[in-house]
């Protein structure tokens, strides 16, 4: 009788499987448990980062008595908007959300105006030390503020404008020239040459090529620099204290601070005030966040 064999056992080879097996589903857990991780810690974030907006959104909507019985931490037991008319009309945050929008609004036309010239010239034209005037106005941003404070001072009182909203103007559009041509710079000189040849030949001078190709060619990097320089206008505090002194020409943030010492244990009102500040910088974030975060990046990368 032949004596019969028996099937040797696979440890290996192409049949032996369980190994792989065992490596990717090793490989899956552990990348579930990866995005897990930190989708929780990314939530846990969000909402210790929500947890102030929400606190104080949630106090504006308070009466005073419903603090003052139950505290400002307690869940709220009233609901009034009366709160935002009190701190716009008699707090005065309407005239000073006027005077923010009138430093606003020209000083973000004006300044994105004269980076968007410096740039096309400083990136469109072989000019003659070119990197150094870059540099030199990239150098002015990273000066801190305070030191520069009582000389802003006096050069305004200088002037002739101190305690005038032309002085605040002035002062926001000479800081922030620099910056915003170092992000247009890097933004157009990625045009591509051939483009402002073919202008050339067909008869365009430089004003026409700057009006009618560069700028449209630059609209996300100058909206992107639209909603930051408004953000950091419309918020701007310390050179709006530095160059005003009367109280009825101070802008909305400064405002905040003579509202603070008005209503000092009134904190609905404090809290609808500063929901008022906060709105217009808010709606146009959220208007142009795709461009602004589409057009910075543009402009690094290119």
């Amino acid at each position: 009788m032949a004596a019969t064999q028996a099937p040797s056992r696979t440890t290996g080879g192409p049949t032996g499987t369980n190994p792989p097996s065992d490596a990717n589903a090793r490989a899956v857990r552990t990348r579930r448990a990866r995005t897990t991780g930190f989708h929780l810690t990314a939530g846990l974030l969000s909402v210790l980062w929500l947890l102030p907006i929400a606190l104080v959104l949630v106090t504006s909507t308070r009466s005073f008595d419903d603090i003052a019985a139950h505290g400002m931490g307690s869940w709220p037991r009233s609901f009034t908007l009366a709160n935002f008319g009190q701190a716009w009309n008699e707090g005065g945050q309407g005239h000073a959300m006027v005077n923010s929008l009138i430093v606003t609004v020209p000083t973000v036309l004006l300044s994105l105006l004269l980076a968007s010239m410096a740039a096309f010239g400083l990136s469109r034209y072989d000019l003659p030390l070119r990197r150094t005037l870059l540099l030199v106005m990239l150098s002015g941003n990273l000066l801190p503020p305070q030191i520069l404070l009582i000389p802003v001072s006096k050069l305004s009182e200088v002037v002739g404008i101190y305690d005038q909203l032309d002085a605040l103007i002035g002062v926001q559009v000479g800081f922030g020239v620099g910056f915003y041509v170092f992000v247009l710079h890097g933004f157009m000189r990625a045009i591509p040459s051939e483009i402002q040849e073919a202008a050339v030949i067909d008869g365009a001078g430089p004003w026409q090529i700057y009006s009618r190709i560069i700028l449209p060619l630059a609209r996300p990097a100058l909206a992107a620099l639209s909603a930051l320089s408004f953000t950091w206008i419309f918020n701007d505090l310390l050179w709006a204290i530095t160059v005003l002194r009367t109280d009825s020409k101070m802008p909305i943030t400064a405002s905040l601070i003579g509202l603070q010492g008005q209503y000092v244990s009134l904190w609905n009102v404090i809290a609808a005030g500063s929901v008022i500040a906060a709105a217009p910088t808010v709606a146009v974030f959220l208007r142009f966040q795709r461009h602004f975060v589409a057009g910075l990046n543009l402009g690094s990368v290119k």
